[in-house]
């Protein structure tokens, strides 16, 4: 048989909700809080009662003494029941309500007290510092029992003296004052405690409709997962007070914006500075899916408000989309002109075929040479003006697409770029992303034409770029620059409006500028200006005699 389990121990299940955990806190805080100022309130208030009856005591004494028949009869007469002393002493205790007035010659024999048989017989506690011209107050018991006592020394009239009255105030007296005011103070303070209940269940609940009436175990798990999954997703979060400034940005926004730490707290206008990018995540711009392009990265961000005033932004990285839908639409034109140069090559072969049957083989000769040599100049136009590869392997390329789509691609005479490109690809892209808009721009108008001018200005690029489209109004000219905006229809892979913006961002970054204007005879032309673009020029080697000779 197996073995019994041991019993569980039974332990006190605390409540889960962070509302009940609350409401307890600030109800033990609450009580305990209203205890303690109870008893640090009855602790001096017990004291005061104390000196209050001793100073009490004290003034009933220095009363008495002051009496002159008291002293004359200490002097003149006999302590007596029925003396002048006893009789002056019961007067005042009765008049002033002290439990006792006892007053004493300088042997300590008593000529007052509340026992009449007492008188004449010496007091119990030593009057010794009363009757050394010291006036005393303390709490001592007696055969009276415990009071509040005060003693002054008794004078002459010449000021000699002659013994002492000590004055006692019954304890008890004391005590049921004191006590008395007990149930005043507690009510007092189960009025405070009531009032602290209220506000701590006020404050609960509030907890309660903020937290959604979650454990904090919960809360503090939400809280895990919550920095876990900010921190793991592949998409930039940022999170927006209802003031509109930054209160929580995760790793991929702080790479995809270029910003850091330093922008928690911060409006985005102050971290980001002026933009699309900053008006998207102001709300200023509003929409889904809304194109933004911030240093080369182009992005796609969402704005959702949040129920406490604030926002939260998601940043999506585009680029790379981008890039392939760019690829796509060139790969789709390339196919385009492939088929159009498949027609065509087979029109020549067909006219070829047609001159050698014809037996015209001169012709024939002539035929090919001349396709085969409109393709050569156009390469050694393009190569001996452009001397950086990429770029001249570009303009090759666009100028075949260009014929293809029945527009002429010019390389303009003027062109004269040396292979010293710092940044070629950069600049491949500035000439790829302005020739694809101007061949939009002209195709299937008449006469269509388009001309790439490259020039140098010491270590500058000028870039222009001009068609014989349509143009662009004055008004429309510097939202060209804007992400999102586009004359044309989207193509299939997603939206338009990032090739321009990223061609100012690009020249932006150089130190330059890019810009659009009213070409020569109608149409668009788009000018880009790349300071710092080529490197310094190798000087040239010094020759020697010999080698100057030989040259």
């Amino acid at each position: 048989m197996s073995p019994t389990p041991p019993a569980r121990r039974l332990r006190p299940r605390l409540p889960r909700t962070a509302f009940t955990q609350v409401l307890l806190m600030q109800l033990t805080i609450a009580t305990g809080v209203a205890v303690l100022a109870t008893g640090l309130f009855l602790a001096p208030l017990s004291k005061q009662l104390d000196q209050e009856a001793m100073r009490r005591a004290l003034a009933i004494a220095q009363t008495t003494a002051q009496d002159p028949g008291i002293a004359e009869g200490v002097l003149t007469t006999p302590p007596s029941v029925n003396g002048p002393v006893q009789q002056e002493a019961e007067r005042i205790r009765k008049a002033t309500g002290a439990e006792y007035i006892v007053v004493m010659d300088k042997g300590g024999f008593r000529w007052s007290h509340t026992t009449p048989s007492e008188i004449g017989g010496h007091v119990t506690t030593s009057p010794r510092e009363a009757l050394d011209g010291k006036e005393v107050m303390q709490i001592d018991s007696g055969t009276l029992g415990r009071s509040a006592r005060g003693k002054v020394p008794l004078y002459d009239s010449g000021h000699r003296i002659i013994g002492a009255v000590s004055v006692g105030i019954a304890y008890d007296s004391v005590r049921a004052h004191l006590l008395s005011t007990i149930p005043v103070l507690f009510a007092y303070a189960g009025g405070a405690l009531a009032a602290g209940a209220l506000a701590a269940w006020l404050i609960s609940r509030r907890v309660q409709r903020q937290t959604r009436d979650l454990a904090f175990s919960d809360i503090s798990a939400l809280l895990a997962e919550r920095e876990a999954m900010l921190h793991g997703i592949r998409e930039g979060v940022v999170a927006l007070d209802r003031g509109g400034r930054v209160r929580l940005l995760n790793d991929e926004a702080r790479r995809l914006l270029g910003i850091g730490d330093e922008a928690v707290g911060r409006t985005p206008d102050e971290a980001l500075g002026d933009g699309r990018t900053t008006d998207v995540l102001a709300g200023r711009v509003t929409g889904t899916d809304l194109l933004t392009v911030r240093g080369q990265r182009v992005l796609v961000a969402n704005r959702m408000p949040t129920d406490d005033g604030g926002a939260v932004a998601t940043l999506r990285d585009r680029t790379e989309l981008e890039q392939l839908g760019r690829e796509l639409d060139s790969t789709r034109g390339l196919i385009d002109a492939l088929r159009a140069q498949d027609h065509e090559h087979a029109n020549r072969m067909h006219t070829l075929l047609g001159l050698l049957e014809l037996e015209m083989y001169e012709d024939a000769v002539e035929f090919v040479g001349e396709v085969v040599g409109d393709h050569r100049v156009t390469a050694e136009q393009v190569t001996e003006k452009i001397q950086d590869p990429l770029l001249a392997a570009l303009l090759v390329g666009k100028a075949t697409v260009a014929a293809e789509r029945g527009v002429a691609l010019w390389v303009s005479d003027r062109t004269r770029l040396p292979d010293r490109l710092i940044d070629p690809r950069g600049l491949v892209t500035v000439v790829g992303n302005l020739v694809d808009n101007a061949l939009d721009a002209v195709a299937g108008t008449p006469h269509a034409r388009v001309e790439v001018e490259l020039r140098t200005e010491d270590r500058a690029v000028v870039l222009s770029v001009r068609d014989t489209g349509p143009g662009i109004p004055a008004e429309h000219r510097e939202l060209a620059f804007t992400e999102g905006w586009s004359t044309k229809k989207p193509p299939a892979h997603g939206k338009r409006g990032i090739g321009l913006p990223l061609v100012r961002r690009l020249a932006e970054r150089q130190g330059g500028s890019a810009s659009v204007g009213e070409a020569d005879g109608g149409g668009a032309q788009f000018t880009v200006v790349l300071p710092e673009a080529l490197t310094e020029p190798e000087p040239e080697p010094v020759l020697g005699p010999a080698e100057e000779e030989a040259r």
